[in-house]
């Protein structure tokens, strides 16, 4: 396709006179344009073949413009001329996935990747199955909406749960289409993947940068993901991040039997997918080609640390299932993490939001994967001591997972060598007491009204995961403190009377004053600071499981504290519950009933969750809706073998929508097990048990739903 070949696809003008004529002959003009440089698009950023030349591809859409900008009755969002939006917007609006963006687990060995097919061998009870393979990209993950085939939603994985709004910076993405090519697609399609900076892009961006007497981007990753947090969409434009599919969270209105049965249709489509993905037939040939993998990996021109493997099959996915954290069908194998010497300088002292004080090295700045490293962590006081570390040496530092530098092992010893580093005898910061865990390797500050773990508390509870106050981030919480305007939870509750003070708060920003970027001290203000109060009151009204989980009590997870708020409804009754009484919830165990006792029988801990509620927190977990018409109420069902009308997940989704409660294994406590073709092992056990089997016909009849 040519610029001559594009403008006879064109209609010519009409006559004049004809109204209706023209305008109808401009939209099909407007659209044949579109779906031209769409296809341009695809072949570019897609494919990497061109047809046409950049000034052939600027005059097609320059013409578009032209057009829409004569008809804007005739402008749509999907069209490519709104890649880049208009005002920088306030902030980013949370938004919730319509399935989870779970995380990956990890390994680093041959013996762990055939204890993970082991696993799957085990969860498919003797099924063939094979493995889809994918470069790990070191990006930042994504999840684009398209509904109808046109983009509506791009959003951050945030905590897997709640992501950010990032719609109008992703449309900068050039390889993401606005609009799905081709025809055959979902009428809802969610597409999982990586944003990433090129290596080509970001050197020359780099180089743009150095030129212009700026510093330079350290990491692609972390450009990454500070570009798609941009305010403006404008400014990130030109930056030319990439997209590649890896995965999807909710379709309607069509199946898909394997993951590469997908990727090829996202292909057709126009979305980008790894050229590299490639599907093997078992472990020994995942193995080998893991091996032949580590040098091809570093011929990319992106950032990859390793692979993802993952059961090729959808329907033997839904019956791997997942944990609360990870995937059960898919592993992440990473590739030794690069390492690198350093002389060590000192050793500072951090305090975390439970008094723990951790030691971290301080060393002379060395590059380490694409990063400028000058700190690292030496976890605890037993570990300086193993490794006989001391200031002066020279140490081996690497990255934890290519995130988290820490120190290795001593490469040289100083001559003369210092001092044994210590732990410190008081709190480094509030100067109080300091205590070794019983029979633990921490060192903890036990005063609480220590200001480092005051921060941290704070900065944790007003967390996503937690009470998700929207604009309460570390910065804030840090100056709050500072000021002594804040001391406990309860204090943001009385923010609101301290208005004026909130609004004058300064804070750190980057703005562009003749041409350089420059760092400067501005308010608050008062719509960041309103925000911020309708945040913090809208966080009182968080279910009680959100509000367990913030008071930051040890060993006291998010599954943790839904589990506990779920089985006694109310925080009053929590506070009251004896050990035994605690141990009496599924998953909590001496340890942990003893820490939630500890907390709540503390004169600290009642004070903490008494002042909350009178500051009108919510105490309290909405139940589920239990009907007289709901036949699962109360009951355990466990799903095992092919199913041949629904999905496991869906099966799953109308036995808890029924008031009943799903598990993986069967025993005693189970009510029915609903049994499809190939049930195996979990068939036997159940009528050795008693256990009532179903099929899935006669499930979806004791629930009224049609089974046809």
């Amino acid at each position: 396709l040519n610029w001559g070949c594009c403008a006879s696809l064109l209609p010519s003008s009409p006559a004049c006179g004809d109204n209706a004529g023209m305008s109808a002959d401009v939209a099909k003009q407007i659209e044949a344009l579109r779906e031209a440089l769409r296809r341009h698009d695809s072949l570019y950023y897609v494919d990497g073949s061109p047809e046409i030349s950049d000034r052939e591809y600027d005059r097609l859409f320059e013409q578009l413009k032209g057009l829409e900008e004569a008809h804007p009755e005739l402008a749509t969002p999907d069209s490519p001329t709104q890649r880049v939006g208009g005002a920088p917007i306030d902030g980013f609006e949370h938004v919730r996935h319509a399935a989870p963006m779970l995380s990956i687990d990890n390994t680093y060995n041959e013996s762990d990747l055939r204890d993970f097919d082991g696993r799957v061998s085990r969860g498919l009870e003797g099924a063939s199955y094979r493995y889809l393979l994918d470069p790990k990209i070191d990006g930042v993950s994504a999840s684009l909406r398209y509904e109808e085939g046109a983009l509506v939603l791009a959003a951050t994985r945030g905590d897997g749960r709640i992501g950010d709004d990032i719609t109008e910076n992703v449309k900068t993405i050039r390889c993401i289409p606005l609009r799905l090519r081709g025809k055959g697609w979902p009428s809802v399609l969610e597409v999982r993947g990586e944003v990433y900076w090129p290596r080509k892009a970001f050197d020359a961006f780099n180089k743009a940068l150095e030129k212009k007497g700026s510093d330079p981007f350290k990491n692609p990753r972390n450009a990454t993901a500070g570009t798609l947090k941009q305010l403006n969409s404008r400014a990130i434009a030109g930056r030319g991040l990439a997209f590649i599919a890896h995965g999807f969270g909710v379709i309607e209105g069509a199946r898909f039997e394997s993951g590469f049965a997908l990727y090829e249709s996202l292909k057709k489509w126009g979305v980008p997918v790894s050229p590299q993905a490639c599907v093997r037939n078992d472990i020994d040939e995942v193995i080998r080609f893991v091996e032949e993998w580590d040098q091809k990996r570093h011929d990319l021109g992106y950032e990859t640390d390793g692979l993802v493997i993952k059961v090729d099959s959808l329907e033997q996915r839904d019956i791997l299932g997942a944990t609360s954290r990870y995937p059960k069908w898919c592993i992440a194998y990473k590739y030794a993490a690069e390492q690198a010497e350093t002389e060590l300088l000192g050793v500072d002292f951090q305090v975390g939001k439970l008094g723990t004080i951790t030691p971290r090295a301080r060393m002379n700045p060395v590059q380490l994967s694409g990063t400028t490293v000058q700190y690292a962590s030496l976890h605890n006081f037993d570990q300086v001591a193993r490794l006989d570390v001391r200031i002066g040496d020279i140490v081996v530092v690497q990255k934890a997972g290519e995130i988290i530098p820490q120190v290795m092992r001593v490469a040289k010893k100083n001559n003369p060598r210092g001092p044994e580093i210590a732990p410190p005898e008081n709190c480094p910061v509030c100067e109080g007491a300091v205590e070794k865990d019983e029979g633990g390797v921490y060192v903890r500050c036990i005063n609480p009204t220590c200001d480092a773990q005051i921060k941290e508390r704070l900065k944790y509870f007003a967390a996503r995961g937690q009470m998700d106050i929207e604009r309460l981030g570390t910065v804030i919480v840090e100056k709050l403190v500072d000021k002594e305007m804040v001391g406990a939870y309860a204090d943001l509750y009385a923010l609101h009377r301290r208005r004026d003070d909130l609004v004058a708060i300064e804070i750190e920003q980057q703005r562009t004053i003749k041409g350089e970027v420059k760092t400067i001290m501005v308010p608050l203000g008062e719509k960041r600071a309103d925000t911020m109060l309708a945040g913090i009151e809208a966080s009182k009204k968080r279910p009680l499981d959100r509000v367990l989980a913030a008071l930051n009590i040890r060993h006291v997870g998010s599954s943790t504290a839904e589990v506990i708020a779920e089985h006694f409804g109310d925080m009053a009754k929590i506070a009251e519950a004896s050990e035994e009484a605690l141990i009496e919830v599924d998953g909590v165990g001496p340890e942990l009933a003893a820490s939630v006792q500890h907390f709540f029988g503390s004169d600290a801990g009642r004070k903490t969750w008494q002042d909350l509620r009178d500051a009108g927190v919510n105490m309290q977990q909405p139940k589920a809706r239990a009907r007289a018409d709901q036949p699962l109420s109360g009951k355990t069902l466990v799903v095992t073998g092919t199913l041949k009308q629904h999905t496991r997940g869906e099966i799953e989704n109308n036995i808890r929508e029924m008031g009943g409660k799903t598990s993986s294994n069967v025993s005693s406590k189970t009510d029915y097990l609903i049994a499809g073709e190939k049930a195996g092992s979990k068939l036997v056990k159940a009528r050795k048990l008693g256990v009532a089997v179903l099929s899935e016909g006669e499930f979806l009849e004791m629930i009224g739903r049609d089974s046809s």
